[in-house]
């Protein structure tokens, strides 16, 4: 499924989902080859910072290279794995997002209360799911575990088979 990385990332919504900031410090889970890594890093410039973590150096890798090939210099890759505590402090992010990566993560909730840790009272926290991926999570299944973390759905874009879905760590 490695050529799904190479699909163009659907930007724009991730943009009105995320409604990132600048100056913001944003985390995502997951990067892939840094699609939506490097848009997000350049809405929250100059003072902004994006962490980017995944289980694979290789992803984080492709998205370091992408991200100096266009001249970016605010994100910072970790290499962990989500579902262990996130190695970050309690609310140090304003907003965090996974796309297509929570379905592969073996214990989702807990992961969805280590996001709901690092993030701030308020902070944003953006899933996108697109079916035909085989870890698929479907969104009742999502909301009811992202209430149990402390997240409330604030909105929805998308049908039920291609959805992000925007929740506040309340």
């Amino acid at each position: 499924m490695r050529w799904v990385l190479r699909l163009p990332h659907p930007t724009g919504v991730l943009q009105r989902a995320l409604e990132p900031r600048p100056g913001e410090c944003v985390l995502e889970i997951g990067p892939g080859l840094g699609q939506a890594a490097t848009s997000v890093a350049t809405w929250i410039a100059p003072q902004g910072r994006l962490d980017v973590l995944d289980v694979q150096q290789v992803m984080l890798d492709e998205t370091m290279r992408r991200a100096e090939r266009m001249d970016i210099d605010n994100i910072t890759p970790t290499l962990a794995a989500a579902e262990e505590p996130l190695p970050y402090p309690e609310a140090s992010f304003d907003a965090a997002y996974l796309s297509g990566v929570l379905g592969e993560i073996p214990d989702r909730q807990r992961t969805l209360n280590e996001l709901h840790r690092v993030l701030k009272r308020g902070g944003r926290l953006v899933v996108a799911e697109i079916a035909g991926d085989p870890d698929f999570v479907p969104f009742g299944s999502l909301r009811r575990q992202a209430a149990l973390a402390g997240f409330e759905l604030d909105r929805r874009l998308g049908p039920s088979l291609a959805y992000m879905a925007r929740f506040l760590a309340v």
